[in-house]
């Protein structure tokens, strides 16, 4: 499989669920799991991205350890993927806006916690490493960015 066949997968799976897994290890070496909102951005292949509060424990962990791990799936489990990569922590209100056109709609949950846009950071997964599985045909497939 080619890159870009794996990220236009990754992609619809995204449309599709609107969310995905994204684990981090803080500083101590323990890892946190939680449910968050990427987005794909048109013109920057290889990357996923996020907004989050410059507040959140996250970007604490992302401080003392930048590398990830995504995990995207079907509602069915019938298409998995999971990306390991390296986070950049951005603050830059061009990229912050159009992180937020893409993912905007689905943030509902998010404003709740996070009331102020001027706090908000954009964290970019450079993808080191997906891997593709569809269980039910016994298919598991590693790709190296």
């Amino acid at each position: 499989m080619e890159k870009r066949a794996l990220l236009n997968i990754l992609e619809s799976i995204l449309d599709e669920v609107k969310t995905a897994i994204l684990a981090t290890v803080d500083a101590e070496g323990r890892p946190s799991m939680r449910w968050v909102s990427p987005a794909v951005v048109r013109g920057r292949a290889g990357a996923l991205y996020m907004v989050t509060s410059a507040k959140s424990k996250k970007v604490q962990h992302l401080k003392s350890n930048p590398q990830v791990q995504w995990l995207f799936q079907t509602r069915t489990l019938d298409r998995i993927i999971t990306v390991d990569g390296r986070v950049n922590v951005v603050d830059n209100p061009s990229i912050r806006a159009e992180v937020l056109e893409v993912v905007g709609p689905r943030l509902r949950p998010f404003w709740k916690i996070n009331m102020e846009e001027r706090d908000l950071l954009v964290l970019e997964t450079i993808i080191e490493v997906a891997t593709y599985y569809v269980p039910m045909k016994g298919v598991m497939e590693e790709l190296k960015f």
